[in-house]
């Protein structure tokens, strides 16, 4: 049975070898193979902790499970900032936050003039994708209309600005410069739920796009701020959780059951990505979509919702706004039937500002920007680690609460400097990952050799900005 097996295995593959010799013999050109569409989902303040395979034991996320089952779980991606704006700057344009131009939560948006900052949907633009944005702006904090087509998008549909989003019963999206009124929403109520709104445009953009290569950035609201979802989501949670004494009563909607709803937020949000995982089989696109989930910076604690409700740190330090581990190590994986072997785990350091020259190798990009600092992990997704090349560092600055910067480099080495508005040559801590991932202890009094090498690489990581600096961090008096 095995020699038979075999012999039709040997068969098979050169029946498809001459298939491929033939066209040639005959004097025609081999038909050229279909470029990989590229969808990439965003959540908003999801934690490392938040999903049920990496251990989350009070709700399931059984679709992203499956996403990791199917693919490869990047257990060292990083998020480009810990906050939104700088964030999706750094997914944009392949820097991070000492070069890109978005830089703080409110800064100005990417610039438009020829040349400036390149995104990777541009990128993907020039090698023949159709691109489309679907959800949370993603070229600032607040951008005019027209300007996510500007910076490469085909097409776009959700919020122009950040603060809008933070709720989900939105009066008015956009669909590229159209304005789209949903006169019974009033921010916490109405009859149209963002990302009811959301699903149904990708789901569009799918099968308008599914005979040609695309790259749709599907820019979720979930879970951030506002805690709100439709009841169905949130009933299966009621009584589950003891919840809160103290009712949240603020700017975001007010609420005696966070853990419900949020619970009910992230289930929410898997199922969506199940139903885009339907729609790519259903349309026959399954096996040549590269599918990267991952999360804009670490979890969140607000609207009544602390990421200590259900360890939405996975047990490492901080959360969003901090710079350790925990705001801004994300969870990722990535998925490609046939290219990515299932079931696998990288341990590459990797970050947000990576993906624009991987996604431009993987779609045959001719080319790229001038003055990215990041690197393709296309080989680490592809099995092929000898080819991978590797950072000499990691970097990140941060414009709030005094100032923040911080660096991953050496052999695992974290450096994080705190209050650099207030005290630029201040103490900086040191902590080795590989002994403490958790970053316990700081040991900059030991190692003044990796404390002198973390403020070069903080000198030689920024360059400065025409709008932003260090003075906006300072404390408000």
């Amino acid at each position: 049975m095995k020699n038979i097996q075999r012999r039709k295995f040997l068969q098979a593959g050169a029946a498809l070898a001459a298939s491929a010799i033939l066209p040639t013999a005959l004097g025609m050109e081999a038909p050229e193979a279909r470029k990989p569409n590229i969808v990439f989902i965003l959540a908003d303040d999801l934690g490392q902790g938040d999903l049920s395979f990496l251990g989350q034991k009070k709700f399931e996320t059984p679709n992203i499970d499956r996403l990791a089952a199917q693919g490869m779980y990047l257990s060292r991606h990083y998020s480009g900032s810990t906050v939104c704006a700088p964030s999706r700057s750094c997914l944009m344009t392949g820097q991070h936050t000492g070069n890109t131009y978005v830089r703080a939560n409110g800064a100005p948006p990417l610039r438009t003039g020829e040349g400036e900052d390149v995104t990777v949907a541009q990128v993907l633009q020039s090698a023949g994708y159709r691109t489309g944005v679907i959800g949370k702006v993603v070229t600032g904090s607040s951008v005019p209309p027209g300007h996510h087509e500007e910076k490469g998008f085909d097409t776009f549909y959700g919020f122009l600005r950040h603060s809008p989003a933070h709720f989900y019963y939105p009066p008015m999206l956009h669909r590229n410069s159209e304005e789209i009124h949903f006169p019974n929403n009033t921010r916490h109520s109405g009859d149209h739920y963002s990302h009811d709104l959301f699903l149904e445009e990708a789901v569009s953009f799918l099968r308008e796009n599914k005979d040609q290569p695309f790259f749709l950035l599907y820019s979720a609201q979930i879970p951030h701020a506002s805690l709100e979802v439709p009841e169905e989501w949130i009933e299966p949670f009621l009584g589950k959780f003891d919840e809160p004494p103290n009712p949240y009563v603020g700017r975001y909607a007010s609420t005696d059951i966070p853990m419900a709803i949020f619970a009910g937020m992230v289930t929410r949000l898997d199922w969506e990505v199940g139903q885009i995982m339907a729609e790519l089989e259903s349309l026959g696109l399954d096996g040549n979509t590269l599918v990267i989930f991952t999360s804009d910076n670490g979890a969140h604690s607000a609207g009544g919702h602390k990421s200590t409700n259900f360890n939405s740190s996975g047990g490492l330090r901080g959360e969003k706004r901090d710079l350790y581990e925990g705001g801004i190590r994300v969870p990722t994986v990535a998925r490609w039937p046939g290219r990515i072997a299932p079931g696998t785990r990288s341990d590459h350091i990797s970050a947000f500002w990576d993906f624009l020259p991987t996604a431009a190798e993987l779609a045959g990009a001719s080319g790229l920007p001038d003055g990215i600092d990041g690197i393709s992990f296309a080989p680490t997704l592809l099995g092929e680690p000898e080819r991978q090349k590797e950072h000499e560092y990691l970097y990140w600055e941060f414009y709030e609460q005094g100032g923040k910067r911080a660096a991953l480099f050496g052999d695992d080495i974290k450096a994080v400097q705190l209050n650099v508005a207030v005290t630029p040559d201040g103490p900086v801590e040191i902590y080795d990952l590989k002994r403490d991932p958790a970053e316990t202890t700081d040991i900059a009094g030991e190692r003044p050799d990796l404390v002198q090498r973390a403020r070069e690489i903080f000198e030689e990581a920024h360059t400065p900005h025409d709008r932003i600096n260090w003075s906006r961090a300072l404390p408000r008096r």
